[in-house]
Protein backbone atom coordinates (compact mmCIF):
# COMPACT_ATOMS: atom_id res chain seq x y z
CA UNK A 1 0.00 0.00 0.00
CA UNK A 2 1.08 3.39 -0.72
CA UNK A 3 2.18 4.79 2.39
CA UNK A 4 0.85 8.23 1.84
CA UNK A 5 -2.92 7.24 1.44
CA UNK A 6 -3.46 7.82 4.91
CA UNK A 7 -7.25 7.02 4.72
CA UNK A 8 -8.68 4.31 2.53
CA UNK A 9 -11.84 2.35 2.01
CA UNK A 10 -10.67 0.16 4.61
CA UNK A 11 -12.38 1.88 7.68
CA UNK A 12 -15.61 2.78 5.66
CA UNK A 13 -14.48 6.12 6.74
CA UNK A 14 -16.62 9.27 4.92
CA UNK A 15 -13.33 10.29 2.55
CA UNK A 16 -9.99 9.28 1.37
CA UNK A 17 -6.99 11.05 2.66
CA UNK A 18 -3.76 11.34 0.72
CA UNK A 19 -1.09 13.27 2.35
CA UNK A 20 0.95 15.65 0.17
CA UNK A 21 3.67 16.87 2.55
CA UNK A 22 3.97 16.45 6.67
CA UNK A 23 1.57 19.30 6.93
CA UNK A 24 -1.04 18.98 4.14
CA UNK A 25 -3.20 16.38 2.25
CA UNK A 26 -5.66 16.14 -0.23
CA UNK A 27 -9.19 14.74 0.84
CA UNK A 28 -10.90 13.37 -2.05
CA UNK A 29 -14.87 12.11 -2.25
CA UNK A 30 -17.95 11.85 -4.12
CA UNK A 31 -22.10 11.76 -3.40
CA UNK A 32 -24.72 11.76 -5.67
CA UNK A 33 -28.56 10.55 -5.24
CA UNK A 34 -32.00 11.35 -7.28
CA UNK A 35 -34.07 14.08 -5.84
CA UNK A 36 -36.02 14.11 -2.05
CA UNK A 37 -37.50 17.47 -2.35
CA UNK A 38 -39.71 18.92 -5.32
CA UNK A 39 -37.79 21.78 -5.25
CA UNK A 40 -34.58 22.30 -7.73
CA UNK A 41 -32.98 24.56 -6.07
CA UNK A 42 -33.14 23.37 -2.75
CA UNK A 43 -32.52 20.01 -4.34
CA UNK A 44 -29.28 21.41 -5.23
CA UNK A 45 -28.30 22.88 -2.46
CA UNK A 46 -28.98 19.91 -0.23
CA UNK A 47 -26.72 17.64 -2.93
CA UNK A 48 -24.12 19.98 -2.89
CA UNK A 49 -24.10 20.51 1.40
CA UNK A 50 -24.02 16.39 1.24
CA UNK A 51 -21.06 16.33 -0.88
CA UNK A 52 -18.86 18.98 0.92
CA UNK A 53 -20.14 17.18 4.09
CA UNK A 54 -17.17 14.09 3.84
CA UNK A 55 -14.19 16.82 3.42
CA UNK A 56 -15.82 18.25 6.59
CA UNK A 57 -16.18 15.27 8.19
CA UNK A 58 -12.13 14.18 7.73
CA UNK A 59 -11.37 17.68 9.56
CA UNK A 60 -10.36 19.48 6.10
CA UNK A 61 -11.70 22.00 3.48
CA UNK A 62 -13.10 21.84 0.52
CA UNK A 63 -11.08 23.42 -2.65
CA UNK A 64 -12.57 22.30 -5.49
CA UNK A 65 -15.98 20.51 -6.87
CA UNK A 66 -16.94 18.79 -9.72
CA UNK A 67 -20.57 17.85 -10.96
CA UNK A 68 -22.10 14.95 -11.89
CA UNK A 69 -25.72 15.53 -13.74
CA UNK A 70 -28.14 12.87 -14.84
CA UNK A 71 -30.82 14.65 -16.31
CA UNK A 72 -32.74 14.02 -19.06
CA UNK A 73 -34.39 17.57 -21.49
CA UNK A 74 -37.61 15.32 -21.96
CA UNK A 75 -39.18 15.45 -18.03
CA UNK A 76 -38.43 19.09 -17.75
CA UNK A 77 -37.65 22.54 -19.25
CA UNK A 78 -34.27 23.75 -18.78
CA UNK A 79 -34.69 26.38 -16.13
CA UNK A 80 -35.57 23.71 -13.72
CA UNK A 81 -31.95 21.56 -14.42
CA UNK A 82 -30.60 25.12 -14.12
CA UNK A 83 -31.79 25.59 -10.68
CA UNK A 84 -30.24 22.85 -9.82
CA UNK A 85 -26.76 23.47 -10.74
CA UNK A 86 -27.62 26.96 -8.77
CA UNK A 87 -28.48 25.90 -5.73
CA UNK A 88 -24.93 23.64 -6.17
CA UNK A 89 -22.94 26.11 -7.09
CA UNK A 90 -24.28 28.88 -4.49
CA UNK A 91 -23.36 26.52 -1.23
CA UNK A 92 -20.23 25.51 -2.90
CA UNK A 93 -19.56 28.61 -3.52
CA UNK A 94 -20.79 29.57 0.52
CA UNK A 95 -18.04 26.96 1.36
CA UNK A 96 -15.37 28.60 -0.26
CA UNK A 97 -15.00 26.13 -3.09
CA UNK A 98 -14.84 27.04 -6.72
CA UNK A 99 -16.60 24.92 -9.40
CA UNK A 100 -14.38 23.75 -11.83
CA UNK A 101 -16.47 21.63 -14.17
CA UNK A 102 -18.18 18.45 -14.16
CA UNK A 103 -20.06 15.75 -16.13
CA UNK A 104 -23.88 14.97 -17.82
CA UNK A 105 -25.49 12.34 -18.97
CA UNK A 106 -29.17 11.78 -20.15
CA UNK A 107 -31.15 9.88 -17.79
CA UNK A 108 -34.65 9.53 -17.56
CA UNK A 109 -34.27 9.31 -13.44
CA UNK A 110 -32.70 12.20 -12.10
CA UNK A 111 -29.18 12.16 -10.41
CA UNK A 112 -27.42 14.88 -8.72
CA UNK A 113 -23.88 15.40 -6.73
CA UNK A 114 -20.48 16.26 -6.86
CA UNK A 115 -16.92 15.05 -6.72
CA UNK A 116 -15.17 16.90 -4.00
CA UNK A 117 -11.56 18.29 -3.49
CA UNK A 118 -10.15 19.59 0.37
CA UNK A 119 -7.11 19.88 1.58
CA UNK A 120 -6.42 19.06 5.44
CA UNK A 121 -3.49 18.82 7.95
CA UNK A 122 -2.53 15.43 8.17
CA UNK A 123 -1.69 15.86 12.13
CA UNK A 124 -5.41 17.34 12.78
CA UNK A 125 -7.23 15.40 10.65
CA UNK A 126 -10.58 13.04 11.78
CA UNK A 127 -10.86 9.98 11.57
CA UNK A 128 -12.93 7.22 12.67
CA UNK A 129 -10.26 4.96 13.71
CA UNK A 130 -9.69 7.24 16.76
CA UNK A 131 -12.67 7.31 19.16
CA UNK A 132 -11.47 6.93 22.61
CA UNK A 133 -13.34 5.21 26.16
CA UNK A 134 -14.47 8.32 27.77
CA UNK A 135 -15.56 10.62 24.90
CA UNK A 136 -18.51 11.97 24.27
CA UNK A 137 -20.37 11.84 20.76
CA UNK A 138 -21.76 15.10 20.53
CA UNK A 139 -24.18 15.95 17.23
CA UNK A 140 -24.43 19.04 15.45
CA UNK A 141 -27.77 18.41 13.27
CA UNK A 142 -31.40 16.98 14.24
CA UNK A 143 -32.70 13.56 12.66
CA UNK A 144 -35.38 12.43 10.68
CA UNK A 145 -34.63 14.05 7.71
CA UNK A 146 -35.65 10.79 5.84
CA UNK A 147 -38.58 10.06 7.73
CA UNK A 148 -39.91 14.10 7.38
CA UNK A 149 -39.13 13.53 3.29
CA UNK A 150 -41.04 10.29 2.35
CA UNK A 151 -44.33 11.50 4.79
CA UNK A 152 -43.48 14.65 1.95
CA UNK A 153 -44.13 12.35 -0.70
CA UNK A 154 -47.42 11.58 0.55
CA UNK A 155 -48.56 15.12 1.55
CA UNK A 156 -48.30 13.78 4.74
CA UNK A 157 -46.08 16.88 6.87
CA UNK A 158 -46.99 20.17 7.19
CA UNK A 159 -45.23 22.80 5.37
CA UNK A 160 -43.10 23.59 7.96
CA UNK A 161 -42.22 20.85 8.85
CA UNK A 162 -41.01 20.23 5.65
CA UNK A 163 -38.97 23.57 5.35
CA UNK A 164 -37.13 23.04 8.80
CA UNK A 165 -35.96 19.60 7.21
CA UNK A 166 -34.96 21.00 3.93
CA UNK A 167 -33.19 23.96 6.11
CA UNK A 168 -30.95 21.25 8.06
CA UNK A 169 -30.28 19.56 4.95
CA UNK A 170 -28.79 22.59 3.25
CA UNK A 171 -26.94 23.78 6.03
CA UNK A 172 -23.15 23.37 5.56
CA UNK A 173 -21.15 21.21 8.32
CA UNK A 174 -18.31 23.59 7.79
CA UNK A 175 -18.80 25.30 11.35
CA UNK A 176 -19.55 22.03 12.76
CA UNK A 177 -15.74 20.92 11.93
CA UNK A 178 -14.49 24.13 12.99
CA UNK A 179 -15.46 23.74 16.00
CA UNK A 180 -14.35 20.07 15.85
CA UNK A 181 -10.80 21.34 15.40
CA UNK A 182 -11.06 24.27 17.76
CA UNK A 183 -11.63 21.40 20.79
CA UNK A 184 -8.54 19.35 18.84
CA UNK A 185 -11.40 16.09 17.79
CA UNK A 186 -9.89 13.49 16.24
CA UNK A 187 -12.75 11.54 15.33
CA UNK A 188 -15.60 12.25 13.93
CA UNK A 189 -18.30 11.39 11.28
CA UNK A 190 -21.21 12.81 9.06
CA UNK A 191 -24.63 10.74 9.40
CA UNK A 192 -25.99 10.01 6.40
CA UNK A 193 -27.37 7.19 4.65
CA UNK A 194 -26.18 4.53 6.77
CA UNK A 195 -28.23 6.20 10.18
CA UNK A 196 -27.00 7.11 13.47
CA UNK A 197 -26.60 3.70 14.65
CA UNK A 198 -24.96 2.69 11.37
CA UNK A 199 -22.20 5.87 10.89
CA UNK A 200 -21.28 5.37 14.33
CA UNK A 201 -21.35 1.66 14.72
CA UNK A 202 -18.75 2.18 11.83
CA UNK A 203 -16.66 4.48 14.03
CA UNK A 204 -16.79 1.25 16.68
CA UNK A 205 -15.44 -1.06 14.31
CA UNK A 206 -12.73 0.97 13.34
CA UNK A 207 -11.74 2.08 16.70
CA UNK A 208 -12.58 -0.97 18.61
CA UNK A 209 -14.74 -0.07 21.23
CA UNK A 210 -18.43 0.14 21.70
CA UNK A 211 -20.79 3.34 22.21
CA UNK A 212 -23.73 3.90 24.26
CA UNK A 213 -26.72 6.26 23.12
CA UNK A 214 -29.02 8.44 25.02
CA UNK A 215 -31.64 8.12 23.03
CA UNK A 216 -33.83 11.15 25.06
CA UNK A 217 -30.65 13.71 24.65
CA UNK A 218 -31.24 12.83 20.21
CA UNK A 219 -32.10 15.94 18.43
CA UNK A 220 -35.62 15.79 16.33
CA UNK A 221 -36.86 17.53 13.28
CA UNK A 222 -40.73 19.04 14.36
CA UNK A 223 -43.61 16.38 13.07
CA UNK A 224 -41.24 12.98 13.28
CA UNK A 225 -42.76 10.97 15.74
CA UNK A 226 -46.60 11.81 14.07
CA UNK A 227 -45.06 10.91 10.98
CA UNK A 228 -43.83 7.70 12.45
CA UNK A 229 -46.59 6.46 13.97
CA UNK A 230 -48.72 7.22 10.57
CA UNK A 231 -46.77 4.99 8.56
CA UNK A 232 -44.25 6.90 6.95
CA UNK A 233 -40.65 5.08 7.45
CA UNK A 234 -38.08 3.93 5.17
CA UNK A 235 -36.84 0.62 3.49
CA UNK A 236 -33.28 1.88 4.67
CA UNK A 237 -34.08 1.85 7.55
CA UNK A 238 -35.06 -2.01 7.71
CA UNK A 239 -31.83 -2.23 5.77
CA UNK A 240 -29.49 -0.68 8.33
CA UNK A 241 -31.01 -2.81 11.17
CA UNK A 242 -30.23 -5.72 9.52
CA UNK A 243 -26.60 -4.35 8.91
CA UNK A 244 -25.90 -4.20 12.00
CA UNK A 245 -27.74 -7.10 13.30
CA UNK A 246 -26.45 -8.35 16.93
CA UNK A 247 -24.02 -5.48 17.13
CA UNK A 248 -27.30 -3.22 17.87
CA UNK A 249 -28.69 -3.51 20.75
CA UNK A 250 -31.72 -1.77 22.25
CA UNK A 251 -33.51 -1.14 25.82
CA UNK A 252 -36.97 -2.66 25.28
CA UNK A 253 -38.30 0.53 27.38
CA UNK A 254 -37.63 2.77 24.08
CA UNK A 255 -40.30 3.78 22.00
CA UNK A 256 -40.69 1.76 18.64
CA UNK A 257 -40.67 5.18 16.70
CA UNK A 258 -37.15 6.73 18.38
CA UNK A 259 -35.96 3.20 17.01
CA UNK A 260 -36.74 4.31 14.03
CA UNK A 261 -35.82 7.90 14.04
CA UNK A 262 -32.04 6.35 15.11
CA UNK A 263 -32.27 3.69 12.11
CA UNK A 264 -33.72 6.39 9.84
CA UNK A 265 -31.11 7.57 6.52
CA UNK A 266 -30.16 11.13 6.42
CA UNK A 267 -29.55 13.40 3.72
CA UNK A 268 -26.99 15.57 4.67
CA UNK A 269 -26.87 15.55 8.49
CA UNK A 270 -24.80 16.48 11.11
CA UNK A 271 -21.51 15.67 11.73
CA UNK A 272 -20.90 13.05 15.32
CA UNK A 273 -17.39 14.91 16.70
CA UNK A 274 -15.95 12.36 19.60
CA UNK A 275 -14.87 14.91 22.74
CA UNK A 276 -13.88 14.88 25.78
CA UNK A 277 -14.81 18.28 25.65
CA UNK A 278 -17.87 20.36 24.92
CA UNK A 279 -18.77 21.09 21.58
CA UNK A 280 -20.62 24.64 20.90
CA UNK A 281 -23.58 24.40 18.89
CA UNK A 282 -23.86 20.53 19.38
CA UNK A 283 -25.39 18.09 21.63
CA UNK A 284 -24.05 15.06 23.57
CA UNK A 285 -26.34 12.07 22.85
CA UNK A 286 -23.45 9.31 24.18
CA UNK A 287 -20.69 8.31 24.75
CA UNK A 288 -17.72 5.74 24.31
CA UNK A 289 -17.22 2.92 26.54
CA UNK A 290 -14.68 -0.50 26.44
CA UNK A 291 -15.89 -3.17 24.91
CA UNK A 292 -16.55 -5.34 21.75
CA UNK A 293 -17.49 -3.01 18.38
CA UNK A 294 -21.09 -2.41 19.36
CA UNK A 295 -24.20 0.17 20.02
CA UNK A 296 -26.11 0.35 22.68
CA UNK A 297 -29.35 2.42 22.91
CA UNK A 298 -31.06 3.37 26.44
Amino acid sequence: MNPNLLVGFETSDDAGIFRLSDDQALVQTVDFFTPIVDDPYAYGQIAAANALSDVYAMGGRPISVLNIACFSPELAPPEFWAAILKGAYDKTTEAGAVVMGGHSVEDKEPKFGMAVTGLVDPNRMFANTEAKPGDGIWLTKPLGTGIVTTAAKFDACLHKELDAAITSMSKLNKDACEAGQAANVRCATDITGFSLCGHLFNVARASKIAIQVEIASLPILPGVERMVTEGHTTGGAKKNRDFLGDALHIDQTIPDWLTHLALDPQTSGGLALFSTQEIPGAVRIGRVVEGLPSIHIG
